[in-house]
């Protein structure tokens, strides 16, 4: 079929804007903040660890369970510590016993009755009975699971007088401290990254958006993803979120232009 002048007219005009040059200053804009929209965040609490049995024993109280809240020093739990307590009082009588004849071989010294030498072995007994006293402070000390931060029980691994070894996972405890936001945003964005950077985080669970900062850039990329890592803090506390949460986050469109580099 034979084209029209019309037709023939319009696809010379096509042809010719496929082959004019682009303008470097028409190529695409480069990447800002805004870009990074939607990006995945989890919520994770400021501290959170595993605490476990320092001995072999059975456990006698349980003082806690799962998602209550405790204080930080509060007794979790205690063991059956009989036989530790024992061998505690038996370190600290060796111990005086140890002293009261260091002191006989001192007087017996300066009678000219002993040599330097007996009251130096006295002494050395003296130091080894209080080493056994102190491994029987610290393992009595073992008795008690005590929280070493206020929080809430995560999760709890053993029943009441139940029989454990050294090392038995016993509690999760995490924090009620203000929530850490972590997420991580191309790594082309760096040059207009920077702590403080303000961010709004859209969160799934509570259908809210919370407002936060940046307060840390991870000093490496991964190369594979080509990524960064960052991490954000809420502006306030907010009893409503918990750790574990997850959402989006966009930084506000107006500080990535402030922060972006200038031409």
């Amino acid at each position: 079929m034979r084209k029209t002048a019309l037709e023939s007219r319009a696809g010379a005009l096509l042809l010719a804007c496929l082959i004019l040059p682009v303008n470097a200053d028409d190529a695409a804009p480069a990447p800002n903040l805004d870009s990074a929209s939607a990006i995945r965040v989890l919520l994770a609490a400021e501290l959170e660890t595993t605490l476990s049995s320092q001995m072999s024993g059975t456990l006698g109280e349980m003082k806690t369970g799962f998602g209550e809240h405790v204080g930080k020093a509060e007794v979790l739990a205690r063991f059956n510590c009989n036989e530790a307590e024992a061998r505690s009082k038996v370190a600290a009588a060796e111990l005086a016993m140890a002293k009261q004849n260091l002191e006989a071989k001192k007087q017996l010294r300066q009678l000219n009755a002993v040599g330097d030498i007996e009251v130096s072995m006295a002494n050395t007994e003296v130091q080894k009975a209080d080493g056994a006293r102190a491994m029987g402070v610290a393992q009595s000390g073992y008795c008690q699971v005590l929280a070493p931060f206020s929080g809430r029980i995560a999760k709890v691994y053993v029943k009441p007088f139940q029989t454990v070894t050294a090392g038995t996972p016993l509690f999760d405890l995490v924090s009620d401290g203000a929530l850490k936001v972590r997420l991580n945003v191309p790594s082309n964005l760096l040059k207009t990254l920077k702590p403080g950077l303000a961010l709004q985080v859209s969160i799934h669970e509570t259908g809210k958006t919370y407002a936060a900062h940046v307060s840390a850039i991870n000093s490496r990329v991964d190369a594979v993803a080509q990524t960064v890592e960052l991490e954000a803090r809420l502006d306030q506390k907010y009893p409503d979120l918990m750790a574990g949460m997850s959402g989006t986050a966009q930084f506000n469109q107006d500080t990535a232009l402030q922060n972006s580099p200038q031409p």
